[in-house]
């Protein structure tokens, strides 16, 4: 159990908190633990494949694989935030965690979150003006553009939550110091805090426009438009080749924001408790396994980079 340190007013201040984990049997902890240990070390192999094509081959100089290459990034930084101390957790049926460690890895997943939301409607942004302006594709996502783009989007993911952080950090935790979770999370920290958390509550709604909300807005206007080019092209293949350019960052965003939403939106009381941590595993531990997947399995120029790369170093 977390330590505490003694307040003058016969009260206690909780210095570190106690993860509940998933408590099962020690066989399915152990199970769990061994398929998670497998799907991490698959996810950075996989990410770090992408990075390393991306940078590497020629063919994958344009936007729109930069702009992958930088999802791949973000998928490794969530995926060692949360799957190591998850392992330990597992192993232990529960674990101990610091407040100043509890607090950086809510900062860490926060901002990487944010920066997916920002990243996913660029991307849209990118298939709109590929789809919709071919002729000026090469004009308008120039280089230095797209830079500016992902340099917007790493600045702003990782400033903006800076303010909710300190609000929740400022808390204070003077009951309970057990988290029903494997991470710390922004609902179950405002849970057992022993304070008003009304401005909490303000900061998180004023965070989820700008990082949530907006977002979501330009990836419809976006695919809104595409739709709307692609059923104005009278051949079907012209529309099944024009589909098959936007199809896999589709399929992305729609794994993405489901089980994101799901697990804001399903109460985390009682038995949905395990449905959310359940829903939690799948945007924390197996979306940054999908992505590559899903962005390397049906990509032509994926599979030419990997094979001349392979080419090159049997040569």
């Amino acid at each position: 159990m977390a330590l505490t340190l003694e307040r003058g007013d016969n009260l206690t201040a909780v210095t570190e908190f106690f993860l509940l984990g998933f408590q099962s049997s020690k066989w399915l902890r152990h199970f769990l633990f061994c398929l998670l240990l497998v799907i991490y070390c698959v996810t950075i192999c996989g990410n770090l494949l992408i990075i390393t094509l991306v940078s590497t081959s020629k063919i994958l100089h344009t936007p729109m694989y930069f702009f992958i290459s930088q999802l791949s990034i973000n998928d490794i930084l969530l995926s060692t935030d949360i799957v190591p101390n998850l392992l330990h957790i597992l192993l232990n049926n529960g674990a101990t965690i610091t407040f100043i460690g509890c607090i950086i890895q809510l900062y860490f997943f926060c901002a990487s979150e944010t920066f997916e939301c920002l990243l996913l409607a660029v991307m849209s942004y990118d298939r709109y003006v590929a789809i919709c302006n071919p002729l000026r594709y090469s004009s308008i996502m120039t280089s230095q553009y797209y830079v500016i783009l992902i340099t917007t989007c790493w600045l702003v993911g990782f400033s903006i939550i800076l303010m909710d952080i300190i609000t929740i950090s400022r808390l204070s935790y003077c009951g309970s110091n057990i988290i029903n979770h494997f991470f710390c999370d922004l609902v179950p920290l405002q849970e057992i805090s022993c304070s008003e958390t009304f401005m909490v509550q303000i900061e998180i709604i004023f965070l989820s426009i700008i990082s949530v909300i907006i977002p979501t807005i330009i990836i419809i206007l976006s695919y809104a438009n595409i739709v709307f080019t692609i059923l104005r092209i009278s051949s079907s293949t012209g529309r099944q080749k024009a589909f098959s350019t936007c199809s896999s960052h589709l399929t992305v965003v729609s794994i993405f924001y489901w089980s994101l939403f799901s697990v804001y939106v399903v109460p985390t009381n009682g038995e949905a408790s395990t449905i959310s941590k359940l829903l939690s595993l799948l945007y924390t531990v197996l979306t940054p396994l999908i992505n590559p997947i899903i962005y390397s399995l049906r990509n032509k120029d994926i599979w030419k980079a990997i094979n001349k790369t392979m080419k090159n170093n049997i040569s």
